[in-house]
């Protein structure tokens, strides 16, 4: 029997992996084609960041010394970070982009977006594909790109890198989360040193091996140890992470003299 036309007008490039949801308590998350847990939502606090590691990728605020106008994310799963910066950060603008329009529709549905206007917008898009669209009009991109088995390949090659970095503002800032026991960690760290000039910084999350990784487009005005420590304190009453701990685990993890960051 003939299949009717219909269904071959737009064919699929590759099989999208299925989304599902699962509830434990208070907690809604959301997977994708395996048991792996791609995003969580706390049902009585939505814009808490319930995964340590997305509460690691907010670390680049340590370093911010403005609100930023803009940010991008790449991968928007179950919106945690959207709903974080619509709380935490009301007046920066967002544009999320995702490939697979099944999240779209899951996380619009079921996991409390803020509302979809000038200062919000979903882009329905290959991630790779739609940040060499921008130029220099993004202050943070946030990349969690993973299948649901392991991080996607276009958005771990220097291409993808020099376009993001082309896509930053002066003081911009790329943050991406990795596996650390993926065994081409070190690879992509690498490309990454590379594209931004050796300015990066490495800040573990607090459990499972994920690490965020952060590449900056220019030297951070502020680098010194006591100076940001400070910062840090401030930060983790305002925003209710812990960015005391942050601070703690970037010092322990990257490299400086005892009194400043060396970028």
């Amino acid at each position: 029997m003939a299949q009717h036309p219909y269904r071959r007008l737009r064919a699929q490039r590759f099989e999208m992996p299925e989304v599902g949801i699962s509830e434990e308590g208070n907690i809604r998350s959301l997977h994708l084609g395996s048991a792996t847990i791609q995003s969580s939502m706390n049902l009585d606090h939505p814009a808490e960041l319930v995964l340590s590691y997305s509460r690691a990728m907010m670390g680049w605020l340590l370093f911010a010394d403005h609100t930023p106008t803009h940010i991008t994310q790449i991968g928007l799963g179950g919106g945690s970070f959207a709903r974080w910066i619509d709380a935490y950060l009301p007046a920066t603008r967002q544009t999320a982009v995702d490939i697979n329009p099944q999240v779209i529709n899951v996380a619009r549905s079921l996991f409390e977006l803020p509302f979809e206007d000038e200062h919000f917008e979903i882009i329905e898009a290959d991630g790779a594909e739609y940040i060499k669209t921008v130029r220099g009009g993004t202050d943070v991109i946030l990349v969690d790109g993973f299948d649901g088995e392991q991080i996607i390949d276009a958005l771990v090659d220097e291409p993808f890198f020099r376009n993001c970095r082309r896509a930053l503002s002066p003081e911009g800032v790329f943050v991406t989360n990795w596996w650390s026991g993926d065994k081409r960690y070190q690879r992509f760290v690498e490309r990454l040193l590379d594209v931004f000039e050796g300015r990066v910084l490495e800040l573990p999350a607090e459990s499972h091996g994920n690490m965020a990784v952060f590449a900056f487009q220019n030297t951070p005005q502020e680098q010194r140890l006591d100076t940001l420590k400070k910062r840090a304190e401030k930060l983790s009453n305002q925003y209710g992470l812990d960015f005391k701990r942050m601070f703690a685990d970037f010092k322990a993890h990257n490299q400086n003299n005892g009194k400043s960051f060396c970028l």
